[in-house]
Order: C-alpha cells, then structure tokens, then sequence
C-alpha cells in the first residue's frame, strides 16, 4: 500500500459486513427493535469487541457495525470507555468490574453482568443514589465451572434483585463448554437443561420479558440454527471471519461430502477473514555455512542463505513459539522463519527468490499472490487457537479500515 506504515493491520470492511449479514441470516428472524423486551419477537444480535475486537481494532470495527449489530459486547471498564466514545448502541459489560468503577459504569450506560450478592446491593445502592434504572445480566454456571452462579445460589440472587431499588433483570446467559469440538453433544445438551431450569425458576420469582442467550458463534451454528431458541445471540471469532474449530467449518462447507447425520446442516456458511497483518523487509543479506542465526543459537546456516530481516516480533504479537515453524509471503512465496523470534524481529529464509529488496512486503496473515497464510495456521504452529493468533497482535499496530 503506498505511504503505508511500516507494520499494520488491514481490514476488510467488506468481509465483516459480509460475515455479519451471513451469521445473521443463519439467526433467524431479527428482532423488531434492539431493546431489553422481547415482546416483539425475534432474535436480537450482539457483536464481541473484548480483546481489542479480537485483535481487529475495537474502535474501528465498532464504527463499521455500529448499524448492522444491536449490542456490542466489552469486557472491562477501559473497553466501555474506548465504546463509548464511538457508539451508543447498547452495550453488554460481562467481565468483572471493580466496586471503584461501579459508578463510572453506570453513568457511561451498559448492562453490567453480576458476581455476587454483595455486588448486587451495591450496584442497587449506587444506581439509587444517581436515580438511574440500572440494567443487570445474570450469569448461570451451567456445568461451565467458571464465572456464573450456582444452582443452590439462585432463589437467593432472585430475590435479592426482586428487592433491591433501582436495578432491572433484562438477560440471564450462560456459556457452551463444549459445543465446538465434537460431535457428542452430551455435556452441551446437560448444559442446556441446566440453564432452561434456571430460565423456569427466574420466571416463577415474576421475572418476565428478559432476553435469554447461551450462544456465541458455535451455539449459533451448531444449536440455534434459526430455531429461535433464545432471543439474543453473541457473536465472537466467527464475525471476523474465523472458524470456531474444524468441525464447525466442515459442517458448513460448500464441499459436502460424506458427514454424519447428526452433522447436517440446512446452510451453507462461507466467512470471509477480515484482518491481514502486513510489514516491510528491514533489510537483505546473504549469510554463509556454519553462520548462527538469532538468540539461543537455535538454527545454523548449513549452506550458504539469504535472509529477509523483518521487523516484527513478540512484542507485535507473532510469538516468540513461532521459531523455526512459521512461514510469511514474500513475493508471493512462502518463506520459512529461521531461528528465535525475538522481541521486535524475526528473520525469513529468502535463498529462492529473486529481486528481493529492502521495503518489500511481508505479510505474516493474509495472502500474497496464490499463497495465504491463515490465523489457523498461525495458532497451529505456535500449538493454540485461531482466537488467540489475532487477539495477541498489539493494539500499536495501525489498524486500516481498507473500503
């Protein structure tokens, strides 16, 4: 791109468009109007930003979806600060927040997920003293063991809610466990029970007219699937054109095939990734036998190389468990990583290409000519997740929005 930064991030407004209109469809019916009462009916769409919007730029993806999405969801009180600063739309606050933010929280406007009991009366006592209606997600540990409040724990988060001033019940949700890596819905399905018992008990307090969502990306295709379950669906990694796991990929794939009945899918999903991660080389030089190359002396040259220097390291998110696994493009090809990655710096293997020169482009997720390198890829080789192959990429990365 001419007069582009050093290193940056592009990305495709018309690839997330594109994913959000698909997953979307895959929803069912959209609710009438994006509001906290699903008396109209419909399915209500909410759109993951935590983690910097998985690592896209949450301050640019939330302006492209700002229209297309009905709450966008944040994790911290500094992600609720940064959305507020380019959205209204309703926002989902579901990490923890400290007691000390309670107040700042309540004034930027969000529907705060709960704790405790304790942080119950608080949030209630604060929210009184502002005189502001203070809307509240109630998370249900459904065979989860993480944040979410017990069976035994219910009746009493009820009614203490129930008697508390100035707060509202508008959600209750849990989080699939499993639904992504298999085809033994087992555990997904005691999930299920679990959390509709939950449902039933919050409507026998009086608690009426609340959105219900278990789903994010995997829920969605595997478990909703227009059905209309519940009436709100959180979409995460799939959004920005990722896959939850092969099997979810291979459910959906354009390439049939022979699959299982229980893996059929009346769809046919093609999500289209939305960020590439794109540098320059540093500089060229050719290295000869017996030659180190980086820290920890973890490759030798055993014939005589050229080597692109290339300025990204872990500090930039390309992992330091990249060493000698990883490939980036260059002139179309791809290029073996050789050596440590080091902080700001990794080097690639460029003996077979010709005229390559200082300032070329390198792109380390995207694609270059017929060649791609994917954030499965990545995630692969460094032995983790898509999810966090683009999470980790640093917030100083200029991300551009390309039209």
């Amino acid at each position: 791109m001419k007069n582009s930064p050093l290193s940056y991030i592009e990305l495709s407004k018309g690839n997330l468009i594109h994913n959000i209109k698909t997953l979307r469809s895959v929803a069912g019916k959209p609710a009438r109007n994006a509001t906290h009462n699903v008396a109209g009916g419909g399915v209500q769409f909410a759109i993951a930003i935590k983690g910097n919007a998985y690592g896209h730029g949450q301050a640019e993806v939330s302006k492209i979806l700002d229209k297309y999405v009905d709450v966008f969801i944040v994790n911290s009180i500094e992600e609720l600060r940064l959305l507020r600063k380019t959205s209204k739309k309703i926002a989902y606050l579901m990490g923890y927040v400290q007691e000390k933010d309670l107040l700042e929280a309540i004034k930027l406007g969000c529907v705060i997920s709960i704790f405790s009991l304790k942080q119950i009366l608080t949030i209630s006592a604060i929210a009184k003293s502002v005189k502001i209606a203070q809307k509240l997600n109630v998370p249900i540990d459904a065979h989860l063991g993480r944040e979410g409040f017990l069976e035994h724990e219910w009746a009493e988060v009820f009614e203490t809610i129930k008697k508390s001033k100035n707060i509202e019940l508008v959600g209750m949700y849990s989080h699939f466990a499993n639904i992504e890596d298999t085809t033994n819905f087992t555990h997904a399905k005691k999930q299920i029970e679990k959390y509709e018992k939950a449902v039933a008990l919050a409507k026998k307090f009086g608690f009426d007219g609340f959105l219900t969502h278990i789903s994010a990306t995997s829920g969605l295709l595997v478990y909703e699937k227009d059905n209309n379950i519940n009436s709100l669906v959180r979409v995460g990694i799939g959004a920005y054109g990722l896959w939850p796991s092969e099997h979810i990929k291979f459910l959906y794939s354009k390439k049939l095939g022979s699959r299982p009945s229980t893996w059929k899918s009346d769809f046919q999903v093609e999500l289209k990734p939305v960020l590439s991660w794109k540098t320059q080389i540093a500089q060229v030089k050719t290295l000869p036998v017996g030659e180190t190359i980086g820290y920890g002396l973890t490759y030798m040259t055993h014939t005589k190389i050229k080597i692109a220097v290339i300025p990204q390291g872990y500090a930039d998110g390309f992992g330091r468990n990249l060493s000698n696994k990883a490939e980036v493009l260059i002139g179309g090809k791809r290029c073996k990583i050789l050596g440590r990655v080091s902080m700001n710096m990794c080097v690639a293997d460029i003996t077979r290409l010709k005229n390559v020169k200082e300032g070329d482009e390198v792109v380390l997720i995207g694609k270059q000519g017929k060649e791609a390198i994917s954030a499965e890829e990545i995630g692969q080789k460094a032995d983790t997740i898509n999810y966090e192959a683009v999470t980790k990429i640093s917030s100083l990365l200029p991300r551009i929005i390309m039209e």
